[in-house]
C-alpha cells in the first residue's frame, strides 16, 4: 500500500510544480489554491509512506515521478520543447525509479 501512496504522492508533485508555474508568483487565484491543495497532499502522501520505505527510496522515486510528469506534462502542452534527447533522459529516470522499485 505504501508503494501506492508514494506514486500517488508523486502524481501530486507534478500537478503541484506545474500550478506553481501557471501561479505567476502566487498571482493567480486557482493555481495557488490548486498548489496549496497538492503539495500538502503530496507531502501528507511522502510522509505516510516513508513509515514502510526507506528515506532514500522514498523520496528518490517521488522525485523521479514529479520531475519526469512535470516535463513530459510541459512538452506534451508546448511549454518545453521535445527532443529524442529529452525523451530517452526522461525514459532513463523511469527506468531508475523502476529499478528502486524491483531492488526493494
Amino acid at each position: 500500500m505504501s508503494w501506492i501512496v508514494l506514486v500517488v504522492s508523486g502524481v501530486l508533485e507534478a500537478v503541484w510544480a506545474t500550478a506553481l508555474g501557471k501561479s505567476e508568483g502566487f498571482t493567480k487565484l486557482g493555481p495557488t489554491v490548486v498548489f496549496g491543495i497538492s503539495v500538502v497532499a503530496s507531502m501528507v502522501g511522502l510522509a505516510w509512506a516513508m513509515r514502510e520505505l526507506p528515506t532514500g527510496t522514498a523520496y528518490a522515486v517521488w522525485v523521479g515521478i514529479g520531475a519526469s510528469l512535470t516535463v513530459a506534462y510541459a512538452m506534451a502542452t508546448g511549454t518545453e520543447p521535445i527532443s529524442l534527447a529529452r525523451l530517452l533522459l526522461i525514459l532513463g529516470l523511469i527506468g531508475c525509479i523502476v529499478g528502486l522499485k524491483l531492488v526493494h
